[in-house]
């Protein structure tokens, strides 16, 4: 396997020399494997051509779709291979470049913060550095800790008042998934900002700790180097990066994740391996009994699902929290139409285990945990056109407070 060690070190040094990978003419493929043998199939045939096939959704079980992007030189051989085993296929993006470039306008460092447009972590840094001065004791800034290239793993906390449950809200693990920074940063000027008497009733029973970026290295480089990009970066062996929703310690590396280190799913060595989850995960243990509220953000599938990722696992409190998201879909629906499906990682996606939400749930107990997987089902994908990530934000703000409510009403009895 040495060609391979060499080839992938070849690229990273490429990928490194200054100048951002391009995706001219790369097309996602939607493909349904029917069989576990086409599943099978399709992660070899990823394997043996790793810089020419990028899993979007990943292939792990039959009967659920994946989504696939191929460089223009292995797609004529791609297309052919699924014919050959009676793979159907759907083109979803035909040049993921030109969508890249839609959320790149020219002036993204110009002006105010807003959200019409996408930022990168300097931005959104100076824009929680800048909200304390702006709501004085309310807001003060708070550090997780460092990632591993030393950057800061910032946040906000909000707080009108003492004594009251904690809500955590997570950004961006994954790196390309830009909608999740966008979100969470929109989420955070409501909380402050609105005036609404609904949004103010129950907002204000909460102490809020927010991290937009919680992957600050990853989500750098997705500006600098490579959209794509969705890992860490600590160097692994020939190539960087282990998915830091498959590194927390709770059925580490049991299903749904990778042992090889140059996969998107790689697990990483040990769980915990990462400096940004082990940062996370020592500050929400620091929170103690109060944290009752644990909120992750991803994108994208249009989910709103609970622990756990094991389909040997089922939470202690499964019945409630199905019901809450099936109250918080409708709620999320009636803003725009949008649809999400909902139910535990396992059922709803398929096994994935070392994520965050299912150590917070059956390591720190904490009692109401979720995970949206936001727009849109495959159009877009990781590049949601910056014109959605308000409606986008609206919406699930629609979804957070239904959950915020049901907890609310539930700490209370």
């Amino acid at each position: 396997m040495l060609w391979r060690v060499a080839l992938l070190t070849l690229a990273a040094l490429l990928l490194t020399a200054g100048k951002p990978r391009h995706f001219d003419s790369h097309t996602v493929y939607r493909v349904l494997p029917t069989k576990e043998l086409h599943v099978q199939f399709l992660n070899e045939f990823a394997d043996e051509h790793l810089h020419d096939i990028l899993f979007w959704e990943d292939a792990n079980v039959a009967n659920k779709s994946a989504d696939v992007m191929v460089t223009p030189r292995m797609q004529s051989s791609f297309v052919k291979a699924l014919k050959e085993k009676s793979i159907t296929y759907s083109v979803f993006i035909e040049d993921v470049q030109k969508l890249i470039d839609k959320q790149l306008p020219d002036n993204v460092s110009m002006g105010p913060f807003g959200w019409d447009v996408y930022h990168t972590l300097h931005d959104v840094h100076a824009w929680l550095n800048s909200l304390p001065a702006s709501y004085p004791g309310i807001v003060t800034t708070v550090r997780a800790g460092f990632s591993f290239e030393r950057l800061e793993i910032l946040g906000v906390k909000i707080s009108y008042g003492t004594g009251r449950p904690i809500a955590v809200i997570e950004g961006t693990i994954h790196a390309r998934e830009w909608i999740s920074t966008a979100s969470v940063t929109w989420f955070i000027n409501e909380i402050l900002s609105s005036t609404d008497a609904r949004v103010r009733s129950i907002i204000d029973q909460f102490d809020f700790y927010i991290f937009p970026v919680t992957n600050p290295d990853g989500y750098e480089y997705s500006w600098t180097d490579d959209r794509m990009w969705r890992k860490t970066r600590r160097p692994n062996g020939p190539c960087f990066g282990t998915d830091g929703n498959r590194n927390w310690d709770h059925r580490w590396s049991e299903g749904g994740a990778s042992s090889d280190q140059c996969r998107e799913d790689y697990a990483g060595p040990k769980a915990f391996s990462e400096c940004e989850t082990k940062a996370m995960s020592e500050f929400l243990t620091s929170l103690g009994s109060d944290l009752q509220v644990y909120l992750s953000f991803h994108n994208y599938r249009q989910l709103l699902i609970y622990p756990y990722g094991s389909s040997h696992e089922v939470a202690d409190n499964a019945a409630e929290l199905h019901k809450m998201a099936e109250k918080a879909v409708k709620a999320l629906e009636s803003r725009y139409g949008t649809h999400y499906g909902f139910g535990s990682v396992a059922d709803a996606i398929y096994p994935a285990t070392g994520g965050s939400i299912d150590w917070v749930k059956g390591k720190l107990g904490v009692p109401y945990v979720f995970l949206w997987e936001l727009r849109d089902k495959g159009q877009y994908g990781f590049l949601l056109p910056p014109d959605q990530i308000i409606p986008t934000s609206e919406e699930t703000f629609y979804s957070v407070l239904s959950i915020l409510e049901d907890v609310w009403d539930a700490l209370r009895c």
